[in-house]
């Protein structure tokens, strides 16, 4: 028998959220204890052995990914939040997604100047909210040392532009179209 693959655990759903959407569900990933132990350690295990000061994940299902990174680290775990979602002081970032727009928003004490962040999620598809979540961490003086995430969907750009801007992007599988 052969060993199960992350991208093995991932269930497609047709049709959404919306008529020619092929959703890649990571939640059937995350339900399986195999499969969330094998994502998080293939997540990490690039950035083995580098400094890392926090985590930060992007809403939502980057919550569950970094705070098992982060607690795997020891480090501390930052949540990037839709807007109006994080109480206290924020600094705001829009982006365009596949289907809209959208606003993240992060404490405005939440990185110090000089720490080390690894952003991390569920998918990369556009690339619109990662890039969105690493404005706000430089914008408060953090250095990115990555990007992690489960699934890439390379035909939707995302990689080639956090590639273009310097950043180095680790997906564990990819799936083709939307």
């Amino acid at each position: 028998m052969t060993q199960k693959t992350v991208r093995d655990y991932i269930r497609t759903i047709v049709d959404f959220p919306h008529e020619g959407i092929m959703f890649r569900d990571v939640t059937t990933l995350f339900a399986d204890p195999r499969g969330l132990r094998l994502a998080i350690d293939q997540m990490l295990d690039p950035f083995v052995g580098q400094h890392i000061d926090k985590v930060v994940g992007l809403e939502a299902r980057g919550f569950i990914l970094g705070g098992a990174i982060a607690h795997q680290l020891s480090v501390g775990f930052v949540p990037v939040r839709k807007k109006g979602k994080l109480p206290g002081k924020v600094i705001s970032e829009a982006y365009t997604l596949e289907y809209g727009e959208a606003v993240v928003e992060i404490h405005d004490d939440a990185i110090q100047a000089g720490e080390k962040v690894l952003i991390v999620d569920d998918l990369l598809a556009t690339g619109g909210t990662a890039q969105a979540g690493i404005k706000l961490v430089e914008r408060l003086g953090g250095e990115i040392v990555g990007t992690s995430f489960v699934v890439d969907l390379p035909e939707l750009g995302g990689r080639a532009l956090l590639e273009g801007l310097g950043y180095s992007v680790h997906a564990l599988c990819e799936f083709d179209g939307a």
